[in-house]
């Protein structure tokens, strides 16, 4: 299944969905295993850890230090994962708006991870630009 390229058309039909829940962004010592008992909605291995976006509940039964609570945003359309452009347009225009914004591109869509007190702001922001006319 081919995703979205054309950039009008992913501004046009992107219909953001705010997700339940807030969540965090941790990180795990490199080597260190994920425990059992969460289930990570991201996990990214780098050099100095791996980290994990997960619900902020599962963070704290856990016990992992965490940082950023925010909401998260999914783009509905299914973009293509060498779309042009997309997610800039959407960064640079909540950048506009001063919300600051950790973007998550999956194989069927792209998710927005934004302050907790700014969600609402940005998907009015969002709803704005799907409404706007795209040439």
């Amino acid at each position: 299944m081919t995703g979205e390229r054309d950039l009008n058309v992913l501004l046009k039909v992107m219909k953001p969905e705010l997700v339940n829940g807030t969540f965090v962004f941790c990180t795990l010592a490199p080597g260190v295993s994920i425990p059992a008992t969460i289930s990570p909605t991201l996990t990214f291995r780098e050099l100095e850890g791996t980290t994990l976006i997960i619900r902020q509940e599962e963070a704290e039964r856990a016990g992992l230090r965490h940082d950023f609570p925010a909401r998260l945003i999914t783009l509905t359309v299914h973009s293509a994962l060498d779309a042009v452009g997309f997610l800039a347009a959407i960064t640079a225009r909540l950048a506009e708006a001063g919300i600051s914004v950790n973007a998550v591109s999956a194989f069927h869509h792209d998710h927005l991870f934004v302050p907790v007190d700014q969600a609402d702001e940005a998907m009015a922001v969002l709803r704005e630009m799907s409404r706007a006319k795209h040439s």
